[in-house]
């Protein structure tokens, strides 16, 4: 615990974590919010609302690397006013728009959604230090871990009592509070040592979106995926045994395993690989097919969910070391971009394979995604030049995927004697 105490006494991280979960929990309700809406509002079948969702999802997995390479170039406040206004109009209207206008604006408010996340991430990475940043990964995964068990949920509690309308512009207030909120706080995106190298000049996109990088966004991809045909497996499952009801319960625990898993993990003295995470995470969902109702499927997701904390804050760590400060907004923006495309692709993949055989074959497809996930980002970063041992305990711990050679990237200017892989910012 002494390393979380260390990264929540790091000026300004304790308002940004606070302020990033309100935004990611609303976040996270956007889409059951339009699904009630279309439904219960508009009297609309459940395709319908999952093509408003799935637009959705496209304009926020294609507006990621956009928003991220905006904010490289014309700074954090520019674009947080931008989207903040945008998510305003979209969210005031919802309620007055008919379906098909509705299906476009939902692209819209995607692309221009408030980069919450990997604004977050970059913080992260520019507020801590080498030793510090596995641990406030951490947190932030447990920050994610947190949105998803409170925002859908809050949503369907409130869509009983109160107009699918009012919900929207509830889920709307929340988004916009949170981006105007990390506006005015207005975290660092550099540290003290990277401002003028970012300055400097803006590096090639193939100078750092190489193999190790295309490998790690790969098993972010994966690990989306997986967990994305986990909640759908997980209702089949129950469905198929009458005790649906109990699908909640069971996605409680996965949560707050998860939750614990991250927490532990952060406070460990080292780390590990994320294709070994990721791979043992794929291996521990494929068995919890076995299960057949809700008090052994709880029992059965305890292992993936002490894993995915980990697995998504190892993700985050090597984003941020494998990338130059001066495109570290767009490489965030591909993370979320592969992760919404994880999620949008898991559960059409996993509902295939449920048609095709069982619910059980819903946790073996999902296992497998990940674990497919793991080897091809494995083998990927075999493919790289081998990384220069670093002074850091972190890059020691990641290789043969995670190790990033302390070779300044161009249009940086490390202090001297100090690599990019042992900074200390």
């Amino acid at each position: 615990m002494i390393r979380f105490r260390q990264v929540l006494a790091v000026p300004g991280m304790t308002p940004l974590l606070g302020i990033s979960l309100l935004a990611r929990t609303a976040i996270t309700a956007d889409a059951m919010a339009l699904t009630m809406y279309v439904v219960l509002a508009l009297d609309l079948s459940y395709a319908a609302a999952g093509a408003v969702v799935a637009a959705l999802t496209a304009g926020v997995a294609l507006g990621g690397p956009l928003l991220g390479r905006m904010i490289d170039r014309r700074g954090l406040r520019t674009v947080l006013l931008a989207t903040v206004a945008a998510q305003l109009v979209f969210w005031l209207t919802v309620p007055l728009l008919p379906y098909v206008i509705l299906l476009g604006t939902s692209f819209a408010a995607g692309l221009l959604m408030v980069p919450v996340q990997s604004v977050t991430r970059q913080a992260i990475a520019a507020m801590t230090t080498a030793g510090q940043r596995r641990a406030a990964f951490a947190l932030e995964s447990v920050a994610g871990e947190l949105s998803y068990m409170v925002g859908p949920a809050v949503v369907i509690l409130c869509a009983a009592t109160v107009s699918p309308g009012v919900v929207a512009w509830g889920v709307g207030v929340a988004i916009v509070a949170g981006g105007a909120g990390i506006a005015l706080l207005n975290p660092p995106l550099r540290a003290a040592d990277e401002v003028d190298g970012a300055a400097a000049g803006r590096p090639r996109r193939r100078e750092w979106l190489g193999a190790r990088m295309v490998a790690v966004l790969t098993m972010g991809f994966g690990v989306a995926m997986l967990l994305s045909g986990v909640d759908l497996a997980i209702v089949a499952t129950l469905q198929e045994a009458g005790q649906v009801s109990w699908a909640a319960v069971v996605v409680a625990v996965f949560g707050v395993t998860s939750v614990a898993g991250g927490l532990v993990y952060g406070a460990l003295p080292r780390p590990m690989p994320t294709w070994l995470l990721l791979g043992l995470l794929g291996l521990v969902t494929i068995p919890a097919g076995l299960a057949h109702d809700w008090p052994w499927l709880c029992a059965a997701v305890i292992g993936a969910g002490l894993l995915t904390a980990p697995t998504l804050s190892t993700i985050s760590d090597a984003v941020s070391r494998l990338t130059p400060p001066g495109v570290r907004g767009e490489a965030t923006g591909l993370q979320s971009s592969a992760a919404s495309t994880g999620f949008a692709l898991g559960s059409p993949v996993v509902g295939m394979a449920i048609d095709a055989s069982a619910p059980a074959g819903g946790f073996v497809a999902a296992g497998l995604a990940g674990l497919l996930a793991a080897l091809t980002g494995y083998l990927l970063s075999r493919r790289s030049p081998a990384a220069a041992p670093s002074a850091s305990s972190s890059s020691q711990a990641l290789e043969p995927c995670d190790a990033v050679a302390p070779t300044p990237f161009a249009g940086t200017s490390p202090a001297p004697g100090k690599g990019r892989g042992r900074q200390d910012r």
